[in-house]
C-alpha cells in the first residue's frame, strides 16, 4: 500500500497580486466617474458653471491638449514647462540633498545641528517660501524653482542621513575589518546598505517637489505652466480648466510616484527586503 505526501500549503506573501490591485483600482475610478456622472448630469445637483460634469471636463482638456483656436492647445505647453522645471529642480535637490545627507551621516556634530534645523523647516508649507523667493530671486522662474529645490532638498538630505545611521552594526565592523575608514567607508559600505532607504526619500522628495512646483507657478504669470492654466480657470470661471488641469496634475504626479515605487520595489527585493507576489 502506498500513501500519498500530504500537500504541502503553498507560500504565500499575504499581498494582492499586481492585477488584482489593478483591477480594484479600475474599478474604483469607474465608481468615482458615475458619482460624478451622477451627480452632475442626472441629478443636476449643482449648476455646470459651479460643477461640470465629467464630459464637460474632458471637452476642457481635450480643448487645451489638441485645439486649435486661439485660446486652446496651451495645456501642451503648460505641461512641457512645469514638467522642465520640476524636474531640473529634482535633479538638483537630489544631488545637492545626497551630499548634505552623506556628510550629516559621517559626521555627528552636522547631524546634531543642520539636522535638527532641516527637520524644523520641513515643516513649514511649501507655499509660506513663496513670498520669500518672489522678494529675494524676483517675479520669475528662479523663485519656482528655488521652492521647488527647497522642498525636494530636505527629505532627500535627512532620508540619506537616516539611511546611513540605520545601516547594521555588522556591515561597518565588516566594513572596517577589511580595511574602510572615513569617507572610504562610507561611500563602499554605508551607502550602497542604505540605497533601499534612500529610495523612499526620493520618492518623497518628488511628490514635495511637485506639489511645491504648482504652488509656486500659482504666484508667477506671464510662463507656460500649470499653475497658470489653473489661474487663467479661476481668473474666467472656467471650473471645467481648473479641474481638467488639477486630473492632469495628479496623473502626471501618480505616473512618476508609480516610476519610482517600481525602481524602490525592484532594488527593495534585489536586496531582499521583499517577496515579489
Amino acid at each position: 500500500m502506498t500513501t500519498r505526501p500530504a500537500e504541502l500549503p503553498r507560500a504565500s506573501s499575504g499581498q494582492p497580486s499586481r492585477w488584482r490591485v489593478i483591477s480594484w483600482q479600475i474599478i474604483g475610478l469607474a465608481l468615482i466617474l458615475s458619482v460624478w456622472w451622477l451627480v452632475t448630469d442626472v441629478l443636476k445637483l449643482y449648476p455646470p458653471y459651479v460643477f461640470p460634469s465629467p464630459g464637460a471636463v474632458w471637452k476642457e482638456i481635450e480643448y487645451g491638449l489638441f485645439g486649435t483656436g486661439p485660446q486652446d492647445g496651451k495645456l501642451l505647453d503648460a505641461i512641457g514647462g512645469s514638467l522642465r522645471r520640476v524636474l531640473t529642480g529634482y535633479a538638483i535637490a537630489v544631488v545637492l540633498g545626497g551630499i548634505v545627507g552623506l556628510l550629516m551621516g559621517a559626521w555627528l556634530p552636522l547631524r546634531a545641528t543642520l539636522g535638527a534645523y532641516l527637520t524644523g523647516i520641513q515643516s513649514v508649507p511649501s507655499i509660506a517660501f513663496v513670498p520669500f523667493a518672489i522678494l529675494f530671486l524676483g517675479l520669475n522662474e528662479r523663485a519656482v524653482l528655488f521652492v521647488v529645490i527647497l522642498e525636494g532638498f530636505i527629505p532627500v538630505a535627512l532620508a540619506v542621513s537616516g539611511a546611513i545611521l540605520n545601516v547594521p552594526p555588522a556591515l561597518r565592523v565588516a566594513g572596517r575589518t577589511l580595511g574602510a575608514r572615513g569617507l572610504g567607508l562610507t561611500l563602499r559600505v554605508l551607502l550602497p546598505a542604505s540605497v533601499p532607504n534612500i529610495l523612499t526619500g526620493l520618492r518623497t522628495a518628488w511628490s514635495f517637489s511637485w506639489r511645491a512646483l504648482v504652488g509656486g507657478e500659482l504666484l508667477i504669470a506671464g510662463v507656460a505652466s500649470l499653475g497658470e492654466q489653473l489661474e487663467v480657470g479661476r481668473n474666467t470661471a472656467n471650473v471645467g480648466l481648473v479641474l481638467g488641469t488639477i486630473i492632469i496634475i495628479g496623473i502626471i504626479g501618480g505616473l512618476f510616484d508609480t516610476v519610482l515605487r517600481a525602481i524602490e520595489g525592484r532594488v527593495r527585493r534585489d536586496y531582499g527586503l521583499e517577496v515579489q507576489s
